[in-house]
């Protein structure tokens, strides 16, 4: 990841008044204000940071001792544990949102057991390592108060609530409304969306519905007068988040069948030449010996799988929904640590977000990969987008520091099948072409043909100017 940030605070923490993140010699680090020591002392005190990090729900920390990162006063300085890859709720497929939010309802439930809540509900707190979502807000936490309703609970709703609802009820591909409202779909704007069946849900209408038309009954209103209407005890809290849970554990999404979740089922390839192929690009993998993969084009994660067997931390990207998503059900089936499945269009990739572009980082700021596998993907590009070969290499050249990558000729069925459909524009769609545009910025270290097809498999290695 790229050290872009020009003041202390990045990922969006310096909204935060109870601490930030920051950077120092390459590291990361939290500083805790002292307008936080309270609650600190009383998450650390209270047994509650300890048993959801043994719960896998917290991201694990240590106390350190170095200088702040600003000339202000730091009450304490901690240094997390590092997350693989950065992800953002945009990014996840259906069953990912899902955990994620079922996993922020069990760290309120622990939190309340232990005289405290959670201040913050975000998606954008949660991270997935090992296959699983845990919080990453360390200072996410404020002592209970029996007398207020749960703070942030409206920014569960927005941001966990609603769009899972929207993804089921409606097209799952409405979670793409985090990229126009960072702070998730609005409810007024969800529940007019939603189908007028969806009122004779108790939790829809309770948690969506109604919870906006609260929200307009109550705007510009002060909160001292909305807070005396929803009072809390501990008990009250407890059956809401119940509630909750409930609520979203019934949310279901059927995978629908499409072309992409099904392309191996329908490939060119012999058992023989995808046997081959898994081998050159297990040999090429082993020659660079990386971290950290990213594999672009995806589909259900089968190359994925060739990095994650090794123990190298696998981000496995791909447009399509039901492909994703079967995806990141066979990772949890099989308890996969090293494969986090993840939603992208190439063509249009994840942007900087937020206040000054500073909030939520691009896919090009979260790299360079040490890897990145473009296999059976050159042709959807180039013919299916219209991408030069150059715009393309230039891209890639940005994203890794090594490329294994497939070369797909005319000859391919594959290609054919793209041409059948439109005119054949694409003169210089040739394999002396593809190798001399992508040397401009790659050195090319060997090539392997496959078995019985006409395509080949690259290992290549940026070049430093």
């Amino acid at each position: 990841m790229k050290e872009t940030a020009t003041d202390p605070s990045v990922f969006g923490s310096f909204r935060d008044r109870s601490g930030f993140v920051f950077i120092k010699d390459g590291a990361f680090y939290r500083q805790i204000n002292p307008i936080y020591k309270e609650n600190y002392d009383k998450l650390t005190g209270s047994g509650l940071a300890e048993a959801i990090i043994q719960a896998e729900l917290l991201i694990p920390h240590q106390e350190v001792a170095i200088d702040p990162a600003t000339n202000a006063a730091a009450y304490k300085i901690i240094k997390p544990e590092i997350v693989p890859f950065v992800s953002y709720p945009y990014e996840w497929c259906f069953s990912q949102l899902k955990a994620a939010a079922l996993a922020t309802l069990n760290i309120q439930k622990i939190a309340i057991q232990h005289e405290m809540s959670l201040k913050d509900a975000s998606a954008y707190n949660i991270q997935f390592r090992n296959g699983k979502p845990l919080l990453i807000d360390t200072i996410s936490f404020e002592i209970f108060d029996a007398t207020k309703p749960w703070i942030a609970y409206r920014q569960f709703c927005q941001h966990f609530l609603a769009p899972l609802v929207l993804m089921s009820r409606l097209d799952v591909r409405l979670n793409q409304l985090f990229r126009i409202f960072i702070d998730g779909p609005p409810l007024e704007l969800a529940s007019a969306l939603l189908p007028f069946n969806t009122l004779f849900n108790f939790a829809i209408l309770s948690h969506i519905h109604l919870h906006a038309r609260s929200q307009k009954h109550f705007s510009g209103k002060p909160q001292a007068m909305h807070e005396r209407n929803f009072r809390m005890n501990k008990l009250t809290h407890l059956a809401l988040v119940d509630n909750l849970f409930s609520a979203i554990k019934r949310l279901e999404w059927k995978i629908p069948r499409s072309e992409w979740s099904d392309y191996y089922d329908e490939t060119n390839y012999s058992d023989e030449s995808l046997e081959q192929k898994k081998e050159i690009v297990a040999e090429f993998v082993e020659k660079v010996k990386p971290v950290l993969v990213w594999d672009l084009g995806a589909n259900t994660g089968r190359f994925s799988r060739i990095t994650a067997s090794r123990g190298i931390q696998t981000v496995s990207f791909d447009l399509d929904f039901a492909a994703v998503e079967k995806n990141y059900r066979s990772c949890v089936a099989d308890g996969e640590k090293f494969i986090t499945p993840l939603l992208l269009d190439l063509t249009n990739p994840s942007p900087a977000l937020g206040w000054g572009h500073r909030e939520r980082m691009s896919l090009e700021e979260r790299g360079p990969a040490d890897v990145v596998l473009a296999l059976a993907l050159i042709h959807h590009l180039a013919i299916s987008n219209n991408l030069p070969f150059s715009k393309i290499a230039y891209y890639f050249k940005k994203l890794c520091k090594h490329l294994i990558i497939e070369f797909v000729p005319k000859a391919d069925s594959q290609v054919q099948r793209l041409l059948a459909t439109r005119e054949d524009i694409f003169p210089d769609y040739t394999q002396e072409s593809f190798e001399n545009e992508f040397s401009a910025f790659f050195i090319i270290h060997t090539a392997k043909k496959i078995k019985d097809t006409s395509r080949t498999v690259y290992w290549m290695e940026s070049r430093t100017s």
